[in-house]
């Protein structure tokens, strides 16, 4: 297993050692929040309270100062620091590049020093070298994409067991492209499934070499979205992998998502509409949280069950919808699939990363800690898209050249009537408290917030 360990050698903290084995971040700094809290003290007088953000994705890690005055010394060379006449709010508006640690490497914040280890980091340089020169560029998808799906197609029609998932299927056209993957509708020209005709097939590549232990664990992950049966989610059918990429067959929204919804209205939804997608959503995210799963496979091996699916990046892009009677269903895509790649080790180091986008439906929770992953986690993100999908705006206000990490940790959630003084008192007091991230999320289950605007609709 891929590790990344930061030891303390010099310092108060000195021989304190902080292991990371899955990707996450953490944020290092005086505030008590902080993954890693420094001393507030003398020797750490020029340390920021949120000073620097490790991105970690074993074997994977950057550092990124957050325009700190007196910034970050790695390797004995300082990273990140703001111009002497920068004052802290005008430092807020500055992007910092992130820079790549290695086995071996040091940084120092005040008068800590951090060793940083690499489990592995031998075996593991080739897929390092693979995650800069994938097999399969995503930019290959703009090009020929249609061949080479349509061959496997061919394939699976000819029995091949690794794309049984597809067999049957014709290409009709190309949905849609994004960072990891492209999504295609299909149609079942036997119509022998069992299953819609139209059915949506998304193709995912890895951002590293795979081998047959990463497979096998996400294949085994994303089983457990199959146990998602439930109006208001998107069902997966089948999952496969093949020649390094990886299948789903789902159901098809030919309605699009909310984003290109909240477009087609101009930049916002009339309240009535927006409420309507969001209680479906809060109705999706309880069953999701409430699931059982039947067997779980721990890291040494023993099997148990769980209690409950998060899916940990709900946005407007991942909720889809349809009609059903001439009635708009809105159905959440996606669940599990990012943390699948994760935890199989195919997803590269992409958390803070441009290709990533920003955490404009992340609460504070998930900057600080990547993966924590907890049912409030989404209930935060639910209410973040129900603000955009009436204001037309982020619950905070995030500069195009600041750093959307930093404000996400330091920048309060504006009350929504800010923006929209016609959204009625009552509602409006309970979306901000659902916004409510400090000290912790307030609502905690996705039916305690539904049930606070019942009683207020």
């Amino acid at each position: 297993m891929n590790k990344v360990i930061l030891k303390v050698l010099h310092g108060s903290l000195s021989r304190k050692e902080f292991s990371f084995q899955e990707r996450t971040t953490c944020v290092i700094g005086r505030a008590l929040d902080c993954n890693i809290v420094l001393p507030d003290d003398q020797a750490h007088s020029t340390i920021s309270r949120y000073h620097c953000l490790l991105d970690i994705n074993p074997p994977d890690v950057c550092i990124r100062d957050f325009g700190s005055l007196n910034g970050t010394y790695v390797n004995g060379e300082k990273i990140g620091q703001r111009e002497i006449n920068t004052d802290p709010d005008k430092a807020k508006h500055l992007i910092y590049p992130e820079y790549d640690l290695k086995e071996g490497d040091q940084f120092k914040l005040g008068d800590s020093i951090f060793h940083v280890s690499v489990l592995n980091s031998s075996v593991e340089s080739s897929r390092k070298e693979a995650s800069r020169s994938p097999l399969l560029a995503m930019d290959d998808f703009a090009d020929e994409p249609l061949d080479k799906i349509n061959i496997f197609l061919e394939k699976a029609s000819e029995k091949n067991k690794d794309l049984v998932c597809i067999k049957g299927y014709d290409i009709v056209k190309k949905l849609g492209k994004g960072s990891m993957g492209a999504v295609y509708l299909a149609k079942d020209k036997n119509n022998a499934t069992g299953k819609s005709s139209m059915i949506a097939l998304k193709v995912m590549l890895p951002k590293v070499e795979t081998d047959p232990r990463s497979h096998r664990q996400f294949i085994r992950e994303t089983k457990n979205t199959q146990l998602l049966n439930h109006k208001n989610i998107v069902k997966v059918y089948d999952v496969g992998c093949y020649d390094a990429m990886f299948f789903f067959t789902t159901d098809y929204c030919e309605a699009g998502n909310v984003s290109q919804l909240i477009t087609q209205y101009g930049g916002k939804l009339p309240l009535y509409l927006a409420l309507k997608i969001l209680m479906q959503v809060l109705d999706g995210l309880t069953f999701a949280h409430t699931v059982t799963i039947p067997v779980v496979v721990l890291a040494d091996g023993k099997k148990t069950s769980a209690k409950g699916l998060v899916h940990r990046d709900l946005k407007p892009g991942n909720i889809m919808l349809t009609e059903v009677n001439g009635v708009l269903q809105a159905k959440i895509a996606d669940f599990g699939l990012a943390k699948a790649f994760d935890v199989a080790g195919l997803s590269g180091r992409t958390a803070t990363g441009i290709s990533a986008g920003t955490p404009f439906y992340m609460p504070r929770q998930q900057v600080i800690n990547f993966k924590f992953a907890k049912p409030e986690v989404d209930v935060w993100a639910a209410a973040a898209t129900f603000f955009k999908m009436v204001t037309g705006r982020y619950p905070r206000n995030y500069n195009k050249a600041s750093d959307p990490w930093l404000t996400t940790l330091k920048t309060p959630v504006t009350p929504i009537r800010e923006y929209d003084a016609s959204i009625p008192e009552a509602l409006a007091k309970v979306i901000d408290q659902a916004l409510i991230d400090q000290p912790e999320i307030y609502y905690k289950s996705a039916s305690e917030l539904k049930d606070d605007i019942l009683k207020v609709i």
